[in-house]
């Protein structure tokens, strides 16, 4: 199972949920905003690993991140199979505020 951390204030991280919405024998999502535990184990991950250097140097959170089953995370959807927001495969703005899904 991957493992996506992310916040639902995140147009990024809310257009990743949407796509997994249904498929959670493939994904777990982790809301970091929801409790302390979430959040805790969110910095512990971007305090260690190297992925989040280009993150934390533009002062970006990096979210949404992907663990997958090996352990290796991601910061890239298209490595888990998912669309990236704003990308050409993407829907545009309007069509997310309009509650279009799995664009």
């Amino acid at each position: 199972m991957i493992k996506i951390y992310g916040l639902p204030t995140c147009p990024y991280c809310d257009y990743v949920h949407q796509q997994i919405e249904g498929r959670e024998d493939e994904f777990e999502y982790v809301n970091i905003g929801e409790n302390i535990r979430n959040m805790s184990a969110f910095i512990r991950l971007r305090d260690s690993n190297p992925i989040f250097e280009n993150s934390k140097r533009i002062g970006d959170v990096g979210i949404p991140a992907f663990v997958l089953e090996d352990g290796t995370v991601t910061l890239d959807p298209a490595e888990v199979g998912l669309v990236e927001y704003g990308s050409p495969a993407a829907c545009s703005i309007d069509d997310h505020k309009n509650g279009r899904k799995g664009c």
